[in-house]
């Protein structure tokens, strides 16, 4: 399905096993995206407030600071082994996330997700990478994050749908059945690979200088969109009385859109040029937040700007991934492993403001740190683009 969108310049094996490698990728990310939404459900659950809850997925969120270290691994091992071993961890973290009695037995399980999600998602980037030149990345890895969007659209949505039904225990364990079957899949179709050269098994470059530059956008897009993304739910429920259902409903736009920012993405990116499709993306983010302000007080006015700003991010960060995976050549998973180190980072460190900044100045505190955030992030990445514009004159290579 997903391997149709490539034509035959592509690698025979990147378009025979992409379609599995995204459905594999859509049911982690549904595993890792369900709990935001719902933060005030699960809250409840455990009878505690939503800023409480949001320490615990920030505590979760911290195992990013792992992503450079499980870089360095997966560059020296076979990316398959790689790829399993975090499908496995998946597995069964979401199922100690539905089994938990306790706000501490939950945080170990997220973390643990956190962690999970880290060793799956940059092997299958480094596997893409050793696949598809770098000129041509930003059209598959569009197609692959068209996952991230779609978890949303069909894996939290059924999760929600079951929450809604049974009991968020129930939406979690959903998750967990689906990424079994996904592991075995991904097992029996991803063949075996040789073992890395010995040449391979060094790390070829620090990160050092502009590399950074990208890496603080990554902090900054991650950061921005948990600002909003970790509170909507709650503000649904307690200033206009939605249910699990509701929410549900909202995250079936807010995917569809996301779906959209990711297909545009994979499209346009390599054309436009990957560091000015981040600016664009982070452009439409600065004033969907700025409104925010405005918003917060109108549920219809509200929920748009919201969507907008997602669907934003998600284009914006989709474009700098391929960015990301090259800052350092021949050490993807270092360089990748970084700037995914540092988005989770500020997923983890906006859980706790946002959701505190939430229980005390309502929705717009949120939109406006976002906002701000997305400033940032653009402003970073011009300054990136433009230290690879001097590098490249330089060269005498045209820009």
């Amino acid at each position: 399905m997903f391997g149709r969108r490539l034509d035959d310049t592509y690698a025979p094996e990147v378009r025979e096993h992409l379609t599995t490698l995204t459905v594999a990728r859509l049911v982690s990310n549904a595993c890792y995206r369900f709990a935001p939404p719902f933060v005030a459900t699960i809250a409840r659950g455990f009878d505690v407030t939503v800023s409480q809850l949001g320490l615990a997925l920030m505590v979760g969120e911290l195992a990013g600071l792992l992503a450079p270290f499980v870089g360095k691994v997966i560059d020296r091992n076979r990316r398959r082994n790689s790829m399993l071993v975090g499908m496995s961890a998946i597995v069964a973290s979401v199922v100690l996330a539905s089994m938990s009695n306790s706000v501490a037995l939950f945080t170990v399980a997220v973390f643990a997700l956190s962690v999970s999600k880290v060793i799956f998602d940059s092997s299958m980037v480094v596997w893409i990478n050793d696949h598809v030149p770098y000129a041509r990345r930003g059209r598959v890895i569009g197609i692959i994050e068209t996952s991230w969007a779609l978890g949303l659209l069909v894996g939290v949505l059924a999760m929600g749908l079951v929450t809604e039904l049974i009991n968020w225990r129930a939406g979690y364990l959903l998750g967990a059945v689906a990424m079994f079957l996904s592991l075995v899949a991904v097992a029996q179709k991803l063949p075996a690979e040789p073992p890395r050269p010995s040449e391979d098994l060094g790390v070829k470059g620090s990160l050092r200088g502009s590399p950074l530059l990208i890496v603080g956008t990554m902090f900054c897009l991650m950061a921005a969109s948990q600002s909003l993304g970790i509170t909507f739910g709650a503000w649904l429920e307690d200033d206009h009385g939605a249910n699990a259902a509701a929410i549900s409903g909202v995250v079936f736009f807010l995917g569809a859109l996301e779906l959209l920012a990711s297909i545009t993405s994979a499209r346009r990116t390599d054309t436009w040029g990957k560091e000015r499709s981040v600016m664009y993306g982070a452009a439409i983010m600065v004033p969907s937040g700025l409104l925010m302000v405005v918003g917060a007080n109108h549920v219809l006015i509200g929920l748009v700007l919201f969507i907008v700003f997602i669907g934003a991010f998600e284009f914006a960060v989709v474009s700098a991934l391929p960015i990301a995976a090259n800052l350092i050549p021949g050490s993807t998973g270092v360089g990748l492993g970084a700037a995914v180190g540092a988005g989770t980072f500020g997923r983890a460190v906006m859980s706790a403001i946002a959701t505190a900044l939430y229980e005390s100045r309502g929705f717009a505190a949120p939109g406006l740190v976002g906002a701000t955030l997305a400033l940032l992030a653009g402003l970073l990445t011009f300054a990136y683009s433009r230290t690879q514009h001097v590098t490249l004159k330089g060269a005498n290579i045209d820009w």
